[in-house]
């Protein structure tokens, strides 16, 4: 009687295939987290980290000036939540954040639907688009030197006007001063995003509202404004991030001064750490502002899952 080896069936004939395919599944996956590797590790170790050292810190006492830290609980927070300074630049922050994103707006609009119009010639529109997203190249660090040149008492507002005002120096301008240079150095943004979505509307829509007798204003609100509610939406959002975190306008023309009439909680948080060497406060205040952060930050990101 003769023995005959039996061999086994092949596991991927059996599956039809399916072993194969998950293997190819899962090295394009491998493939994809490769090439994401990089940007993933940078994020984790220039991101996640410092903020988790952050949250940690705000909980603490005596940290990083001294070796020995001891777990303070909630008391970090109930000093600074109880501190006039924190409530006066919080509203400075609100005031500074809320009439620039306003004026943002309106100027942004105007600009980008002047740009817009036919009655413009080509020639006339290229310069005017050149002058008006000017402010937008400068660093704020240039803005900053040019309009404290601008706002000297020797300088050119003050000959133009014939007076002699301390502009960034007097506690009732500053704060209006300093607001009005960053609205002219971020409307730009505005009118770059609106002029772009005031090109993308349907010409259709305008001649079939003037067919039906609508006037200019009428077309406006019930078809441009309608139009372009989900790019002002997300411009207003996305400016309120960036403009109620500003710091480098604040402290290389103010300071926060005087007599903190200008103090924002960035510059607030700032001193906190290098100027009081309290990085636990600092840290408290900074997860404050993370939190205030995020809440705009989940209202952008809701409204962008809605728009799609």
């Amino acid at each position: 009687m003769s023995l005959r080896t039996v061999t086994p069936p092949d596991p991927e004939t059996l599956l039809g295939g399916a072993l194969p395919r998950k293997r190819r599944q899962l090295r394009r996956a491998g493939e994809s987290y490769g090439f994401l590797a990089p940007t993933l590790i940078l994020l984790f170790v220039l991101m996640i980290v410092p903020i988790v050292m952050v949250i940690g810190y705000s909980f603490q006492d005596n940290v990083i000036l001294k070796s020995s830290s001891k777990f303070t609980g909630t008391a970090n927070y109930v000093t600074v939540l109880t501190d006039p300074a924190f409530w006066k630049a919080t509203g400075n922050t609100v005031f500074f954040s809320t009439v620039s994103v306003a004026v943002h707006l309106v100027l942004g609009l105007t600009f980008a639907m002047l740009l817009n119009s036919p009655l413009i010639s080509v020639t006339s529109r290229a310069v005017f688009r050149a002058l008006y997203v000017l402010p937008w190249l400068f660093t704020a660090a240039v803005i900053a030197v040019l309009w404290r040149m601008l706002l000297s008492p020797n300088g050119i507002v003050n000959f133009l006007l014939t007076t002699d005002v301390e502009w960034l120096a007097d506690p009732q301008l500053a704060l209006g001063t300093v607001t009005f240079i960053n609205i002219w150095a971020g409307y730009p943004f505005f009118m770059v995003s609106l002029l772009a979505g005031l090109q993308g509307i349907p010409q259709d829509l305008h001649e079939a509202a003037s067919i039906d007798g609508a006037s200019h204003v009428q077309r406006f609100w019930n078809v441009t404004i309608p139009q372009l509610r989900p790019i002002i939406i997300s411009l207003v959002l996305l400016d309120l991030i960036w403009t109620s975190q500003q710091f480098a306008l604040i402290w290389l023309t103010t300071g926060g001064g005087p007599i903190d009439v200008t103090e924002m909680l960035s510059t607030y948080t700032y001193k906190l750490a290098f100027a009081n060497y309290d990085f636990s406060l600092a840290a408290t205040a900074a997860v404050l502002i993370l939190l205030m952060s995020m809440i705009l930050a989940v209202l952008y990101v809701r409204h962008q899952k809605a728009r799609d």
